[in-house]
């Protein structure tokens, strides 16, 4: 009796993870070539994030809102990448359940996360362009922590919700078909009645859209507005060049995440395919987003810019 508790113990608490189909031979340049593309993320985000922290003219609303978004991508594909890349060289495609669940809660933390992240930062945009001589008044320390807050803040709560309903159903089964964790696959290891969950979810889902979109949709049509009434073609560019990198990420998320979608409607689309999609909305953004800011943002450009020269000064 108690060799079956224990057995059934252990597979309560250990789940296999449905693995790539790699060709011999491949598991090694597969897994090199992720750990490059995770250390450039990894270095990408944190120059940002250290720019923003070191640098005094970069101690503006418009960054403090910004350093959200590298961070949110760090959590994003740290979350996720390792897990799969030491999967692929080890073979083991185990998880322990606890540790799913902490994965699956960090990835839905990083999908909510950019949703709202980027409509705080397009309503920064719309305050700075539209209420220029109000800006400081209005984008206060006070009101960025109030805004940064309700982000992580709002974000939390809606996963926590999401995630909190999986206790009261009972574990049936062993096997995560994905290559990582997430809340549908958890679904699936229960046997109980989902309907109450699926309901939750799409409604999570729809607030954090609908709050993101809306936001956003009310920033840049009051910014367009404002530059086409505005006779100073100084501050039609300032605003163009201001607003192009976060029309950049918001295409690049939803680009990725309607392929994420549409690859899993089509039955003729191969599982391994269906996987690469679904890890592409993790590592997409956080490899384009720091790239995309430190192309357009002038401010940050000739601040990197000046250290790069200063280092080779010095040398």
């Amino acid at each position: 009796m108690e060799n079956e508790s224990l057995e059934s113990l252990s597979f309560r608490a250990e789940l296999t993870l449905d693995p790539f189909v790699i060709p011999l031979g491949g598991r090694y340049p597969i897994f090199f070539f992720g750990i490059a593309i995770y250390l450039f993320a990894v270095f990408c985000n944190l120059t940002l994030l250290t720019l923003i922290i070191v640098k005094r003219n970069l101690h503006k609303p418009m960054y403090f809102i910004l350093f959200s978004l590298p961070l949110n991508d760090l959590i994003g594909i740290t979350a996720m990448l390792p897990k799969v890349l030491s999967d692929i060289v080890t073979e083991t495609n185990k998880v322990y359940y606890p540790l799913c669940v902490l994965q699956a809660f960090l990835l839905h933390m990083y999908g909510g996360g950019i949703l709202f992240i980027l409509a705080a930062m397009s309503f920064d945009r719309y305050a700075a362009i539209c209420m220029p001589l109000r800006y400081s008044s209005i984008m206060t320390p006070r009101v960025v922590i109030c805004i940064v807050s309700l982000v992580w803040g709002l974000d939390f709560v809606l996963i926590v919700s999401l995630f909190s309903l999986q206790t009261r159903l009972p574990r049936c089964k062993s096997v995560i078909m994905n290559v990582f964790c997430d809340n549908p696959s958890l679904l699936k290891l229960t046997c109980g009645n989902t309907t109450v969950n699926n309901i939750i979810g799409l409604f999570n889902t729809a607030v954090m859209q609908a709050v993101s979109v809306s936001v956003q949709m009310f920033s840049y049509i009051k910014i367009l507005i404002t530059c086409m009434v505005s006779q100073r073609s100084e501050a039609k560019t300032k605003a163009i060049n201001t607003c192009v990198a976060q029309l950049v990420i918001i295409i690049i998320f939803q680009i990725v995440g309607t392929f994420t979608i549409l690859s899993h409607r089509f039955k003729n689309v191969s599982a391994d395919l269906q996987k690469i999609m679904g890890m592409l909305i993790f590592l997409v953004p956080p490899l384009l987003n720091p790239l995309v800011y430190g192309l357009y943002t002038r401010e940050i450009r000739n601040t990197l810019l000046t250290i790069l020269k200063r280092s080779r000064v010095s040398e």
